[in-house]
């Protein structure tokens, strides 16, 4: 049969996931010097993970990194199947039997908890809910959320974080020119909510955001931004993290930014948002909704570490509000038939390499990579250097003679799954894109998204049938 990754016999390598880390995981596999084809799976019929269902529709310029995915695509040795779920209509087993090696490249789809009394009540919502209802996700796309609320809270203080506060307070005219669902509009475009309290369990020194997130909440057209000048007080550590060489420019930036929000006069705008810190939710109240939250006030101080963190005082204090989002961070979820860390919601593995916790070895041919690898931290472009670096370990492996040798006589995997589902191609997809694109133009916006399954198989199939 030849060497492995030579035309005679090339790399098959399986990607399960579709977003960022999948692509340019691709991406880097077509770059190297070996024959190599790719399968990518998606549970959806539609490709581009977060850029798609993640990003804010206001922030439209980050998805022109599709772009740069559609070129990958567009190499004759890619495919794609989307509508098919693995785990469901393909097992890992059976991957297994048609493919040298799998990168696992689904992310971290489930939100961690706050673990408090009052989470689920009524009103209160994990944030991946909330940001794939108004992107047009059909699992969320008859969701429904508490909007006739007077205020909404938001706890955390990443850019998940302002998306939410934002997307809460713009106006119908800025909702209508984005890809924002058309139900999300209708319901945003009507609600009550007049103020936005955003929570961070530390201090402004400590926030997450990126410089231009903080910048766009006091750029809003619609709704002041108020931050209480007490709230900036730094303590000791924060000072000293502040003026050192070791702290991160962004949020040195982000305090600069903070006081200055702080010094300025309400317009007398409809709406506010407000910035609070060193706060943490304690209990969330309601007599069958949400009607208040309990947050404690916390001091921070360093660990044993030198970790600056957030401890409570036994200080509470209670917020009326009728709808809470919580976006402290996103889990994975495991597939059976590989190994997983329940405690951590990622993958276990070594550079890539996915590792059986138990006896600490390399399982042959499995490799994680993204935010199922990591973590959710970074930014889109974060997944390049971390796909490339997985890439490095595969393609080491490969050298090495690691990669396995699959036995031919497995029935082709579109054989299969045309028995079991209705799996969609990229010329599918394509058609997809191109309905969405035509709904959108008569209305100056870039597309109008589809929101049912149904109606995305509908468009793909009319592709088929040209």
């Amino acid at each position: 049969m030849g060497q492995l990754g030579t035309p005679e016999n090339p790399l098959r390598v399986a990607i399960v996931g579709s977003g960022p880390a999948g692509f340019y995981a691709a991406e880097s596999l077509f770059a190297t010097d070996h024959t190599v084809e790719v399968d990518m799976f998606d549970r959806l019929p539609t490709p581009f993970g977060l850029v798609r269902a993640g990003v804010a529709p206001d922030h439209p310029k980050i998805k022109n990194v599709t772009r740069r995915y559609e070129k990958t695509a567009s190499n004759e040795g890619f495919r794609f199947f989307g509508n098919v779920e693995v785990g469901k209509d393909v097992s890992v087993a059976e991957l297994e039997e048609r493919y040298n090696a799998i990168l696992y490249a689904y992310g971290t789809a489930t939100d961690r908890r706050l673990g408090i009394p009052g989470e689920d009540l009524p009103g209160s919502h994990p944030a991946t809910t909330f940001v794939a209802w108004y992107n047009a996700h059909p699992d969320f796309a008859d969701h429904t959320f508490e909007l006739d609320a007077k205020r909404a809270v938001v706890i955390g203080n990443g850019n998940v974080a302002a998306d939410l506060a934002r997307m809460l307070v713009l106006p119908r005219e800025e909702l209508e020119v984005t890809d924002t669902a058309d139900h999300a509009i209708e319901a945003l475009a009507n609600s009550s909510i007049e103020e936005v309290v955003i929570l961070g369990r530390r201090g402004p020194a400590q926030a997450a955001f990126t410089n231009p997130e903080v910048r766009e909440l006091g750029e809003l057209t619609q709704a002041d931004i108020i931050i209480d000048p007490a709230e900036l007080e730094l303590d000791e550590a924060s000072r000293e993290y502040l003026e050192s060489e070791d702290c991160d420019p962004t949020q040195r930036r982000n305090v600069e930014i903070f006081t200055e929000f702080s010094q300025r006069e309400p317009e007398g705008k409809p709406k506010r948002v407000v910035m609070r810190f060193c706060c943490s939710p304690v209990e969330i109240k309601g007599n069958g909704r949400v009607e208040s939250i309990v947050v404690a006030r916390n001091e921070l101080y360093r660990d044993e570490s030198g970790a600056i963190r957030a401890r409570d005082t036994g200080e509470r204090e209670e917020i009326e509000c009728g709808l809470v989002l919580r976006s402290i961070g996103y889990k994975g979820a495991g597939l059976e038939g590989i190994p997983f860390d329940e405690g951590r919601g990622l993958i276990p593995n070594d550079a890539g390499r996915v590792k059986d916790p138990d006896s600490g070895e390399q399982v042959p041919g499995h490799y994680a990579v993204g935010w199922i690898k990591r973590g959710p931290s970074g930014v889109i472009g974060t997944n390049k250097k971390d796909a490339q670096d997985t890439v490095d370990s595969l393609l080491a492996d490969l050298e090495a003679g690691k990669i396995p040798e699959r036995e031919g006589g497995a029935a082709p995997i579109e054989e299969i799954l045309t028995e079991r589902c209705d799996h969609v191609n990229y010329v599918g997809w394509q058609a997809i894109d191109a309905a969405e694109v035509a709904a959108g133009e008569p209305h100056g916006r870039p597309r109008v998204k589809f929101c049912k399954v149904e109606e995305m198989l509908d468009a793909a199939k009319s592709a088929e049938a040209v």
